[in-house]
């Protein structure tokens, strides 16, 4: 049985006593000012009403206890084990040195594919599994939590064997279960702080830093304390501008030449090399400094294009979330205005797996950007539907192709494929490009497709801030 449902059974016997106890007091009261004195009850008009009293008392009083216990529940009513209030309080009293958080990244295919009911066993059965198999590992008593929807809160204390590892085992064990396929997600922190929202941040930008770009599981734990360093050394680079740009090549097959360059962003950290982007955009985001820190990047760059040929243009990332915003949208438009460069060097990078529920707006606003003479690039073309989706209403510049286009070039489904979107490419006039080019066979095939741009170590190395401006204002000293 489920430690929550031995709790919940205790809460409930001792609400049955607190409830019981004063109405047996109640009625041996009555029954020994009645019967053991010898007096016989008459039972006239108020007689009557003391017996009535004394039912609808009872009554009373026992459905007020039984809606109190439902109120209070503490387990979750369909997996059985806490509900997220009553996890979080028995975390505090406990003070497990780990929590974990679990997510079942396919529920909402699972919920579109099978009955509620069905949905529901397999939430209950695998909050089972799970406590059966953690007892298994000689964890004792495990906290275990349906937060809500797919995500499940786990607290326990940790044992000879990495958390990770146990976790791994895991979900390679219940893949599958009542004959559904799982796809689980999860993330671990050590030394939690025991405070709901501050948790639960860091867990889930854990989560998104790491497990959307395919890190292994052992980088999904991290230590609270140490987590908390990292936000705050996140937050003072933003205030201080700390950023580290590398600059990779773009040769352009037409010219021979490389007359663009794509720019990968890292902050700075004042005791190891830098921050990647996987840890600290999470972050970023998550505290609500996205658009403060893509307006930080633009400034950077429209300082930086004077510096370096007038031919030279910069792609770049920027979240749709900022140039969905207006006030971004003012600022960014003001800062091109006033730095008098020529908006069409810059090339911004857009990456969205879905496509955004507001179509129409989304286009209004990047017809907005195009207005300005800035170019708008479509990053990992063809990792999702959205990107197609996306060409068929909007004449986008560039196309940057998906890594999967470029590393299997020896599959013939691949080619013909690829071939397919250069073409249509070609006739709607967008300037393609394949990053990812190590090899030389990989060059020559793309060339012979008719790719406009090729990036990658076998074309050059990249360069940073530094080098770049040097080898661009070399003629001028």
């Amino acid at each position: 049985m489920l430690l929550s449902e031995l709790e919940e059974r205790g809460r409930r016997f001792k609400l049955a006593l607190r409830a019981a106890l004063p109405i047996l007091l109640l009625v041996g009261l009555v029954f020994y000012s009645s019967y053991f004195k010898g007096e016989v009850i008459d039972l006239n008009f108020e007689n009557k009403l003391l017996i009535a009293a004394i039912v609808f008392i009872s009554v009373y009083f026992i459905y007020f206890f039984l809606e109190r216990s439902v109120e209070e529940s503490l387990i979750d009513p369909v997996t059985h084990g806490f509900n997220e209030k009553a996890f979080w309080q028995k975390l505090k009293k406990k003070k497990s040195n780990a929590l974990v958080l679990l997510v079942i990244d396919n529920l909402y295919l699972i919920n579109q594919n099978y009955s509620n009911e069905q949905v529901d066993l397999l939430l209950y059965n695998m909050i089972q599994k799970i406590d059966h198999y953690l007892r298994e590992k000689g964890i004792k008593e495990p906290l275990i939590a349906r937060r809500y929807g797919a995500e499940f809160l786990i607290g326990l204390d940790t044992v000879d064997e990495p958390i990770q590892d146990i976790i791994n085992v895991f979900i390679e064990k219940y893949s599958t279960i009542d004959s559904i396929e799982l796809d689980y997600q999860y993330a671990v922190i050590t030394n939690p702080d025991y405070n709901l929202q501050k948790d639960i941040s860091q867990l889930r930008n854990i989560l998104n830093s790491n497990q959307s770009k395919g890190e292994s599981s052992r980088e999904l734990v991290k230590d609270a304390k140490e987590y908390s360093e990292i936000e705050q050394t996140i937050i003072t680079a933003m205030k201080k501008g700390e950023l580290s740009l590398s600059f990779r090549p773009l040769l352009n097959l037409h010219s021979g030449r490389i007359d663009t360059y794509e720019i990968a962003v890292k902050l700075k950290h004042p005791t190891k090399e830098y921050i990647l982007p996987r840890v600290y955009l999470p972050i970023i985001n998550k505290m609500g400094l996205g658009r403060e820190y893509d307006m930080m990047l633009l400034k950077h760059l429209i300082r930086l294009l004077p510096l370096i040929d007038p031919e030279i243009s910069l792609t770049f990332n920027l979240s749709p979330f900022s140039l969905r915003d207006k006030q971004f949208q003012d600022k960014f438009f003001k800062l091109l205005e006033e730095s008098k460069i020529d908006a069409s060097r810059l090339i911004i990078q857009l990456y969205e797996r879905k496509t955004h529920h507001n179509l129409s707006g989304y286009l209004r606003t990047l017809k907005q950007i195009r207005a300005q003479g800035i170019r708008i690039c479509i990053d990992n073309f063809g990792a999702s539907n959205a990107s197609m989706e996306y060409m068929k209403h909007f004449s986008f510049d560039m196309i940057q192709f998906d890594r999967e286009y470029v590393t299997k070039l020896s599959d013939k489904t691949t080619v013909a494929m690829l071939d397919s979107l250069i073409k249509m490419s070609k006739e709607l006039g967008i300037t393609t490009v394949a990053k990812w080019v190590d090899k030389k066979e990989q060059k020559e095939k793309l060339r012979s497709l008719g790719i406009d741009y090729l990036q990658g170590f076998g074309i050059a190395k990249p360069v940073d801030e530094y080098q770049l401006i040097e080898q661009y204002n070399k003629g001028k000293q």
